[in-house]
């Protein structure tokens, strides 16, 4: 079996040795023929990454068994951990190093002849107590090793070999790193259709929200864990002692993610963040009945932005009441995201609520869409509406799009507006210009001491309800004029009301073949 010497490497905790480290990796990366693109190369450093750091967290709680004279059980046995096979002096390369993380079975570090490291680790589960080994089953069914070089895949290894996942500053600023790798990925997730929230969106809705200490806080929708990450962190911030430690990491976050890709990204996102047993589902949010949800998985908090423009297949739409069944994606998941607020105020004291992004179109939309809508404002409170202008979403998406603040304290009185601004002398965000958090000033000095002024206004819900629940209210110290709109928002405009339309004849042609069918 060719084995080969590893070069022992001498890391600082700085960010500008991780981020070479990090560079050295991905280059090696780019040389394998079996990698396309980040698509391909993030979620291999990603599943590397989560090995080592899971190793170096189990030695970390073996140590603390020891010195507390209790029974350790590990996540992974060996030979499988990473220190059997990854860290050892000289450890597996080439086609063996393949072998045993592709195959079913094979030759493995120790000697013996058993299952391959994959095959193992998707097998795991969870009856020793330990709910990692479920998330660890979860992670691997969901990947497949691509690497067709086992030499590459080694130096690759090596160089994640070098990171110290045990040492607190070196993993507050891997984290930092590994946020940037995300960033950096959003461009080819966009193109497969993905998109992800600026984070200086999801301080400010974190913000605005307040998770506290002893709720739960949700997202349906968690793609890479932004708003989770942001959660935690929030709530990290008020622990002070070991029971209130115990609090944050147990029942505190919980997401859904069907997507294999985006899950083991928001898995390690959240492990990195300190999050010890990451609570995601893997399957699709909207695969439940609504009224099969019961109180056990009503939540305190959520915070998300589900997709939007997507269609949900029939099974998924009869999960859904008859009169608000629809194949929109978002309006879907605003019905599941009322349903599963509780009724009754949290441990806090205060009542469940929430912060949605959806489309314009959901604003002015009727039908099934105003139905939703009505209900919304019957039976819950939402008091905010915040319109963000064009390009939050850029370069991905050019449609505007806004936050809708609610919560269970209704019905709705009166539906406050603000109108998030561009900076002087800026007609669009763009990639290389995006929105920053210092731009929400204003409307956070403005949330708990509201006035009407250039910026917000508010109307009454009877009127909204008069008005087919049209939401879409403009500014009205705004100018009005067409020509003070910017060409960029008025083709968003535009190519919005036409995929409105476009829908509506879909649906009518739809009708009309059935009715003839039945004839």
């Amino acid at each position: 079996m060719p084995t080969r010497k590893k070069t022992a490497t001498t890391l600082l905790t700085t960010a500008q040795s991780l981020g070479s480290l990090l560079k050295s990796a991905r280059d090696i990366m780019r040389k394998d023929k079996g990698l396309n693109g980040d698509l391909d190369r993030l979620p291999l450093l990603t599943w590397v990454m989560f090995l080592k750091f899971l190793d170096d967290l189990e030695r970390q709680h073996e140590d603390e068994a020891v010195l507390a004279g209790t029974r350790f059980r590990p996540a992974i046995e060996a030979p499988y951990r990473w220190r059997d096979w990854a860290a050892v002096k000289n450890g597996l390369t080439g086609d063996d190093l393949l072998a045993f993380v592709n195959n079913e079975h094979t030759a493995l570090p120790n000697g013996d002849f058993g299952p391959g490291l994959f095959a193992t680790l998707r097998k795991l589960t969870a009856s020793n107590g330990d709910k990692r080994r479920d998330v660890i089953a979860t992670v691997f069914r969901g990947i497949d090793n691509r690497m067709k070089s086992g030499y590459l895949l080694r130096d690759v290894v090596d160089k994640v070999d070098a990171i110290h996942f045990t040492a607190s500053d070196e993993l507050h600023t891997l984290g930092a790193l590994y946020e940037n790798l995300l960033r950096e990925m959003r461009d080819a997730a966009g193109d497969a259709g993905e998109f992800y929230t600026p984070r200086a969106l999801v301080r400010l809705m974190v913000k605005l929200l307040d998770p506290r200490l002893g709720e739960a806080v949700l997202d349906p929708a968690s793609g890479t864990g932004g708003f989770l990450v942001e959660a935690y962190a929030h709530l990290a911030e008020q622990v002070h002692t070991v029971a209130e430690r115990k609090t944050l990491q147990r029942g505190s976050i919980f997401g859904c993610e069907p997507k294999s890709l985006p899950y083991l990204l928001c898995q390690m996102n959240l492990l990195l963040h300190g999050l010890d047993a990451p609570d995601i589902d893997p399957g699709n949010a909207l695969r439940h009945k609504l009224t099969d949800i019961g109180l056990r998985q009503r939540v305190d908090v959520i915070l998300s932005n589900p997709p939007f423009g997507g269609e949900e297949e029939k099974g998924i739409q009869g999960n859904f009441p008859d009169d608000k069944q629809t194949s929109e994606t978002a309006l879907l998941f605003l019905q599941l995201i009322m349903r599963r607020l509780h009724r009754k105020p949290s441990s806090a004291g205060r009542p469940a609520r929430a912060a949605v992004v959806v489309p314009n179109g959901t604003l002015f939309g009727d039908g099934v869409c105003a139905r939703i809508k009505a209900e919304l404002l019957r039976d819950f409170n939402l008091h905010t509406i915040v319109r963000l202008p064009n390009g939050v979403f850029a370069p991905y998406t050019s449609i505007p799009t806004n936050v809708l603040f609610f919560d269970r304290g209704g019905p709705t009185q009166d539906v406050w507006y603000w109108e998030h601004k561009l900076p002087e002398g800026r007609k669009n965000y763009t990639k290389t210009q995006p929105l920053q958090f210092d731009e929400f000033a204003p409307l956070m000095a403005w949330w708990n001491h509201r006035q009407e002024g250039e910026q917000a206004w508010k109307a009454p819900a009877a009127d909204l309800l008069a008005a087919n629940c049209n939401l879409d209210r403009k500014n009205p110290r705004a100018a009005d004029d067409i020509k003070h709109r910017a060409p960029e928002e008025l083709v968003a405009s535009i190519l919005e009301k036409e995929a409105e339309i476009a829908r509506i004849v879909g649906r009518i042609q739809s009708m009309l073949v059935q009715a003839k069918s039945s004839a």
